[in-house]
């Protein structure tokens, strides 16, 4: 477990430092305030210090725990859920369009997490469907897939 948490480290370090590097090729300011560096500067420097906080951390302890590297059967079937909703909405956001695709896929994921008032699901679903839709594409003025069935 340890030797996965340090590759881990490593693997993450490796990522943010060259998401680094890369937004150093980016303004940090323009004329209006942060330019296109500024945020992916930042979030890279935050997140390789704290996984060098995690990683120093997990080079000092001297814990060496017997626990098992692969989750409970019930983790596992909730990640392949999640997973399997992940692969549908990406392949039917098109066809259907964000407001379908994100009603089925909301629901969907919060069964595979364990919800089960039916109250909870179908509002929850609603909202973050039809309600972040209406917010993005008609206030922000976001393009989103509306589907072939128009909705």
């Amino acid at each position: 477990m340890r030797r996965g948490r340090l590759v881990a480290c490593v693997c993450l370090l490796g990522i943010f430092l060259a998401a680094l590097v890369t937004s150093l090729d980016y303004s940090l300011t323009d004329a209006l305030g942060p330019g296109p560096g500024f945020f992916p500067f930042w979030l890279s420097l935050i997140g390789a210090a704290l996984t060098l906080a995690i990683l120093i951390q997990d080079v000092r302890s001297s814990d060496v725990s017997a626990e098992s590297l692969l989750p409970d059967r019930q983790a596992m079937l909730r990640g392949a859920g999640v997973l399997i909703a992940l692969a549908l909405a990406a392949a039917l956001l098109e066809p259907l369009g964000f407001r379908l695709t994100m009603l089925l896929f909301i629901a969907a994921l919060l069964l595979a997490l364990g919800a089960r008032s039916p109250t909870a699901i179908v509002l929850t679903a609603a909202a973050g469907s039809f309600g972040v839709f209406h917010v993005f594409y008609y206030w922000l003025k976001v393009p989103l897939p509306v589907g072939a069935l128009g909705l």
